[in-house]
């Protein structure tokens, strides 16, 4: 996956105290859902390759000869080896699958935010990075009541947060109100 890991020091480069050590493991345990934008390459198989899929509501992903394949928290290298795998059962003799994701799916701010609203997930983000993208904090808002509920939650609990936690795609990030 080069084109991954040079894009991922691209970003290491354009966002201040990101490691490059820190985005790749990122990419690496990366689970797939409903809303990334994939390519799947099939080297030397064009009509096997796609540059941009958006995985559906269920986070899967129509592939011809295998039909619908689940995506859905699966690591794009776990897709690679299941599409691999499937083109192997009688269709190519060594198929050479990657699968990139193009577009992470959104996470959410709201509360005391100019603008508050869905944003495209990148590699590294930050509380205070999503709170910029937001337009900034309002006059209202509190410097300390900052939560997170992670998509990955079962529970959907809601938990406490400084402005340096890392956000994951998916997350709903709320800043409170300040009463003093």
């Amino acid at each position: 996956m080069p084109i991954v890991n040079a894009l991922l020091l691209v970003l290491a480069l354009a966002l201040p105290g990101a490691s490059v050590a820190q985005d790749e493991s990122i990419a690496e345990r990366y689970k797939l859902g409903s809303g990334d934008v994939i390519s799947i390459r099939v080297f030397g198989e064009e009509d096997l390759s796609f540059e941009q899929l958006r995985l559906s509501d269920a986070a899967t992903v129509p592939y011809p000869f295998l039909g619908e394949v689940r995506a859905q928290g699966r690591t794009p290298v776990e897709l690679e080896d299941i599409i691999t795998e499937g083109l192997k059962n009688g269709y190519l003799v060594n198929p050479r699958v990657t699968v990139n994701v193009i577009e992470y799916r959104q996470f959410f701010v709201n509360g005391e935010v100019e603008n508050p609203g869905g944003y495209a997930f990148q590699p590294g983000m930050t509380v205070r990075k999503a709170i910029a993208l937001a337009g900034g904090k309002t006059d209202r808002a509190s410097g300390s009541k900052m939560y997170i509920i992670s998509e990955d939650d079962p529970d959907g609990a809601e938990r406490q947060v400084e402005m340096d936690a890392r956000l994951s795609p998916g997350d709903i990030v709320t800043i409170d109100e300040s009463f003093f």
